[in-house]
């Protein structure tokens, strides 16, 4: 099977690790040039290395920070075209809880983060000379349809995430840019966030794993598989939709 992404090259928040550092091994085996970003200096470079790709510190929240990955990106690779927006945290903070200082800061890396890469890859992507077309992938969560009771901010930028895909998607359309913006909604997925929510909660895994009707928990390459075929020519006609990868949870759980 030919390399689906070669001669196309991305950018990936978030990297280091997780669903961030599964979509970075397979971008690399499916031919891209790859440009990871991520706070985790050491662990990104690690992972970045052994798949053969490029590193860059980043904190998204930082406008200054994305002008820089895009200069670097063009200055070693000439062009951008796929940006992978899968950079984010969690708080676990209710209503009740949740301070102003934490909502900002969560806001700031999920969701104003998420904006600022997608300006700057269009003002990238307009340039290119021809060649594919660009594909902005960004990283949801089903908590854009079923809320976290226990995770406010984490539900509300989530879903903010999910239409705000959906209008820079109407958006480059409508402007005539041969670029394409969809959104990935995992399910529960074992990443760094499960191990570490097991240690309050010993049997997480399974419960994850039992709220979905393939009865088992998501691993980052099932994620990584959806941000390749979005990225790819296979999804041409593909632009503001919301791709599930939840092993149907939301089919049989809609409101959890």
């Amino acid at each position: 099977m030919p390399e689906r992404l070669s001669g196309r090259v991305a950018i990936v928040t978030g990297g280091a690790s997780g669903i961030g550092a599964a979509i970075v091994k397979r971008y690399a085996e499916e031919g891209a040039q790859i440009l990871s970003t991520d706070v985790d200096v050491d662990q990104g470079n690690a992972v970045a290395e052994a798949a053969g790709a490029a590193f860059i510190e980043q904190d998204v929240a930082n406008e200054q920070g994305w002008k820089e990955v895009f200069e670097t990106a063009r200055a070693d690779f000439g062009r951008v075209d796929i940006l992978v927006n899968n950079a984010g945290i969690v708080i676990g903070k209710s209503i009740e809880d949740i301070d102003l200082e934490s909502w900002y800061h969560l806001l700031g890396i999920n969701l104003t983060g998420v904006m600022m890469g997608c300006q700057n890859a269009i003002a990238a992507m307009k340039q290119n000379p021809g060649g594919p077309a660009g594909s902005i992938v960004n990283i949801s969560s089903t908590s854009a349809f079923a809320a976290l009771p226990g995770d406010v901010t984490y539900t509300a930028s989530k879903s903010a995430v999910r239409m705000l895909t959906k209008s820079v998607a109407v958006h480059c359309a409508q402007a005539g840019y041969d670029i394409r913006c969809n959104n990935i909604i995992p399910g529960a997925t074992h990443t760094g966030i499960i191990d570490k929510a097991a240690q309050v909660v010993p049997d997480m895994v399974d419960l994850a794993a039992s709220m979905s009707p393939m009865n088992r928990i998501g691993q980052p390459s099932d994620i990584a598989g959806a941000a390749v075929y979005l990225a790819s020519d296979d999804a041409r006609f593909v632009s503001g939709s919301d791709m599930l990868v939840d092993g149907g949870m939301l089919a049989v759980h809609p409101g959890y």
